[in-house]
């Protein structure tokens, strides 16, 4: 399995980055989707842009502290695991996402590849954050 993790502090309380981040009705934030679909209260659906779908299953969710599921596709499967820390009158976030891809030849970038959508994820959530505290 290959491994990448990520760590952001934001200037809020950590109900609000939390609720930003589980709340998958509102997915509107996320500039990589076209939309999220719950099949319930613990399963749902990521679709990109182009339509490729992602599985998740909640395994893990403690509020305001740790968020966990399982994800599949046609690709890979794994884990991710968020974090949530007050810090510094704010919210330390760490996310770690670890997959294994079955195609060898994209196991060889897929590392490369998650640090990119990480980086994505955090900027729309920074905007999203922004939006909130205007």
């Amino acid at each position: 399995m290959k491994q990448s993790t990520v760590t952001a502090w934001f200037p809020c309380d950590s109900k609000t980055v939390w609720d930003i981040v589980t709340d998958n009705k509102n997915y509107g934030w996320r500039s990589d989707l076209s939309k999220i679909e719950i099949i319930d209260e613990n399963q749902f659906d990521e679709y990109t842009k182009d339509g490729f779908i992602t599985h998740f299953r909640i395994t893990v969710k403690e509020p305001y502290q740790e968020y966990r599921f399982t994800m599949k596709n046609q690709n890979m499967n794994g884990h991710w695991r968020g974090i949530f820390e007050n810090q510094n009158n704010g919210t330390q976030i760490t996310f770690t996402e670890e997959v294994q891809v079955k195609n060898p030849i994209r196991n060889l970038f897929v590392k490369r590849y998650l640090k990119m959508q990480q980086i994505k994820y955090i900027a729309d959530l920074k905007a999203a954050i922004a939006k909130t505290y205007r």
